[in-house]
């Protein structure tokens, strides 16, 4: 989770206290490194692997690349001492001198710089030939320890310097404090040097130093609860807006661009930036030819903040659409009010922002699909939903201009492998409004097949911990909707068949939501969690009349209490243990 400011990081410290239940605890604060995240596995010593984080699930092998970096060790020193493997994780990142000189190298060849050195990092990283990666200059720090056959520190501070001593890059620049005020102290003072280290920061992350207490504190569906990211105040920028775009999103959403003169922000050259909606953009004022300030929100996405100077007072603001800009069918605004949608089942935009989501590596990850390949295969009308993905024909795809038989046939290796995702990249993939891949592994735990996803109600749905009314209403309505049933129809009939979750109607905890709180003598936190997976439950941050049960430790708290309140069952690590058996 992040932070912005001092009330926000006291807010953290508040909730630390409360959830070990005691003051006795220290922080380790870290510079945020804004480079690429990799985990390097380590066995008798010896590097055997490196890959990406990616998306938490999946990510890339880069371990012949990472090979070249001087900063990461082929083999541990003092190795007797590491335990037999470990998994180590770390920022890789490229130097400001190292960016400055591959882009002048680029400029000369007559190619594109790179943005930033982030994005200059990540392309080196995933480069086919090693040589290139090693000519490119990049560096490593460690941060933490994944996972290790034996533990070897009690505390992320003894683990760093353990980390050091095998051999490994840790940032000099991490400190270890007593207090939240500390903290901010040096939060405030980076925010002020930031620009004086040779490599981009764009925050601070501060971690509880001891470990017992992260397996007490545990994790949201999200982030840890002993950990938060401070992150420095967005980077701002004054430039000139030369035209406005309304583009169109996969749910059909308009949404207002301004088109930019370049000006550089946080390391990158920005020429565009959102207005997020057209009530935004009548509140703001903005006019073509106007100056604007604009930040980058969260470091990411460009936004126009305010107006500093208008071209023409007398303007006609930029007028709120009546038809799609793509298709020119007709818009309606959203029950919110808020967004104006396109509700044409034929717009190609949608079309394509579908497709693009669908194939997407976070939902159904299918390779050699890319937004080139989509405009073309919907440009020529060959696919014009998700099932004529799965009708594509070899002779027309390797006629597309640049495909060719290999590249026809690598994309219908892709979609035939495609067929056997697992059920919730096909729930995340079809797109439902407020449905992301954690909501869609919820719903393939819970209803295990598409027909009984498909045939739930929206109360049934609003049963189930963690759909809300407003996500169960958009899936019930979805699922009613007689082209969304015929698609998925033709996907079934095309050979699709989603992996179902592994069964759990048989395990003890099936269709169970537990709660667990306090110290666990027998188990970790990550222990527990994944003994209720694994016997068909799911874990809750929080207690509410959905959880079957709380399971209480030592010095539970407030859980405890909010489980009687409410009068759920609550149960001791014993009763636990005699449940499942073990």
């Amino acid at each position: 989770d992040n932070t912005y400011n001092a009330g926000e990081l006291s807010a953290f410290d508040e909730r630390i206290a409360k959830g070990i239940d005691s003051k006795d605890y220290d922080y380790v604060v870290e510079p945020k490194i804004d480079g690429l995240a990799i985990s390097l596995r380590y066995e008798s010593g010896k590097l055997t692997q490196a890959a990406t984080r990616g998306d938490g699930r999946t990510g890339d092998d880069v371990t012949a690349n990472v090979r070249t970096i001087k900063a990461i060790p082929l083999l541990l020193t003092n190795a007797a001492k590491a335990p037999e493997t470990i998994e180590v994780r770390g920022e890789v990142f490229m130097p400001k001198a190292s960016f400055a000189e591959l882009n002048l190298l680029r400029a000369d060849a007559g190619e594109e710089p790179f943005a930033n050195p982030r994005n200059a990092a990540a392309g080196s990283l995933k480069l086919l030939d090693p040589k290139i990666t090693a000519s490119r200059k990049l560096s490593f720090f460690a941060y933490s320890i994944g996972q290790a056959s034996t533990p070897f520190a009690e505390t992320h501070w003894q683990a760093l310097e353990k980390l050091k001593d095998f051999g490994l890059a840790v940032s000099s620049n991490i400190k270890k404090v007593e207090d939240i005020e500390a903290v901010l102290k040096i939060c405030l003072a980076w925010e002020d040097k930031k620009n004086t280290l040779d490599y981009q920061i764009d925050g601070m992350v501060i971690k509880v130093n001891r470990f017992d207490q992260h397996e007490t504190l545990g994790s949201t569906g999200r982030a840890p609860r002993w950990c938060i990211s401070y992150k420095f105040p967005a980077e701002q920028a004054e430039t000139t807006v030369e035209s406005i775009d309304v583009q169109v999103g996969k749910t059909g959403t308009l949404t207002p661009v301004a088109n930019l003169a370049p000006v550089q922000l946080a390391g990158t050259t920005v020429k565009r930036a959102t207005l997020h909606n057209f009530d935004e953009l009548k509140r703001l004022g903005v006019c073509i030819g106007d100056t604007v300030l604009i930040e980058k929100a969260g470091e990411i996405i460009p936004q126009v903040i305010e107006v500093r100077t208008k071209k023409d007072q007398n303007r006609e603001p930029f007028p709120i659409p009546i038809e799609c800009p793509i298709c020119k069918g007709p818009v309606e605004k959203d029950p919110e009010g808020v967004y104006i949608r396109c509700v044409s089942d034929t717009c190609s935009a949608q079309i394509r922002e579908r497709l693009n989501y669908f194939v997407g590596r976070g939902q159904m990850d299918i390779e050699n699909l890319g937004p080139a390949l989509i405009d073309q295969l919907v440009e020529t009308g060959l696919v014009n939903n998700f099932a004529d993905l799965y009708k594509l024909q070899f002779g027309p795809l390797a006629e597309l201009p640049r495909m060719g038989d290999k590249s026809a046939e690598n994309v219908m290796d892709s979609l035939e492998k495609s067929k056997r995702r697992p059920l919730w990249r096909l729930i995340a993939g079809l797109g439902i409004r407020h449905v992301g891949s954690q909501s869609a592994e919820i719903l393939a735990d819970v209803f295990t097949t598409l027909d009984s996803l498909m045939e739930a109600d929206a109360e049934q749905l609003t049963e189930i911990d963690g759909i809300g009314p407003v996500m169960a209403e958009s899936i019930f309505e979805y699922f009613r909707n007689e082209k969304n049933k015929a698609i998925i129809a033709e996907m079934l009939a095309a050979g699709l068949k989603p992996e179902k979750p592994q069964e759990k109607t048989a395990l003890t905890l099936a269709g169970k939501t537990i709660v667990v709180t306090g110290s666990l003598t027998n188990f970790t936190r990550q222990e527990m969690e994944r003994t209720i997976k694994d016997n068909g439950g799911r874990t809750a941050s929080s207690v509410s009349k959905k959880t079957s049960f709380v399971l209480a430790g030592e010095k539970a708290g407030s859980k405890l209490e909010k489980a009687k309140k409410l009068g759920v069952e609550v149960i001791t690590e014993d009763d636990f243990i005699e449940m499942i058996g073990k």
